[in-house]
């Protein structure tokens, strides 16, 4: 599903945030990125959402080399991702139904089809019920819950969470991590990065470290 070929991302003003990366995260794993602040763990997913592209090296997502997709089909590509943010970016005048909804809408799904997926997505993260009430009302914990049944709707391929336990208490972190399990365990990918290695070790899933932009630790790349 993901592969980092030699993958180096070098920003002028701040060095190499990755330096010479290999890596390959077969479909249908669940993977853990470790490692301090500045480690590299957010660069490797921006690299995998085309939000940067790498200085040298080649990333591979679903058998597409990103270096060839033109930033005129990014759009496109990125359909087939589920990306779920520390800070839960939702549209607080919009419903939870309708922050769910977004990606089916835009990608042109009919009404009754994006009422059948924006339940049950709403079904797996334990929020049926609550469509209409806008996120304001919810609770930080329920947010991110909101955040992950957006990611998930649209049933993609691969999905990333940046940091998604980061503002979170460790009850609610483990549900959280809970739920992305869930998503693993009906066939989807899903890399988190995570600044909680306890978290990541009480799970039993691959745990990749990074450190200065480098692999160094590399836990359950078999499973």
């Amino acid at each position: 599903m993901i592969r980092f070929h030699d993958v180096t991302m070098r920003y002028p003003e701040g060095g190499d945030a990755l330096r010479a990366v290999d890596l390959h995260v077969p479909p249908g794993q669940m993977a853990f990125i470790t490692g301090h602040s500045g480690a590299g763990k957010s660069t490797m997913l921006r690299l995998i959402t085309l939000m940067e592209r790498c200085s040298r090296g080649q990333v591979v997502v679903g058998g597409h080399n990103l270096s060839r997709i033109r930033t005129r089909h990014v759009p496109l590509y990125r359909r087939h991702l589920g990306v779920v943010f520390q800070d839960h970016r939702l549209l607080p005048e919009h419903t939870v139904f309708d922050n769910v909804a977004l990606p089916l809408v835009a990608a042109g799904y009919r009404h009754g089809q994006v009422r059948r997926r924006v339940r049950a997505a709403l079904d797996l993260v334990g929020l049926l019920g609550k469509e209409r009430v806008r996120p304001v009302f919810l609770s930080g914990g329920e947010q991110q819950r909101v955040g992950i049944a957006r990611a998930v709707v649209h049933r993609p391929l691969l999905l990333l969470a940046d940091e998604p336990t980061g503002n979170l208490d460790p009850d609610l972190s483990r549900d959280t991590m809970a739920l992305f399990g869930r998503f693993n365990q009906i066939g989807g990918t899903v890399l988190v990065a995570t600044h909680d290695l306890a978290l990541a070790r009480a799970m039993p899933h691959r745990i990749i470290t990074l450190s200065e932009g480098m692999i160094v630790d590399d836990t359950g790349a078999d499973t």
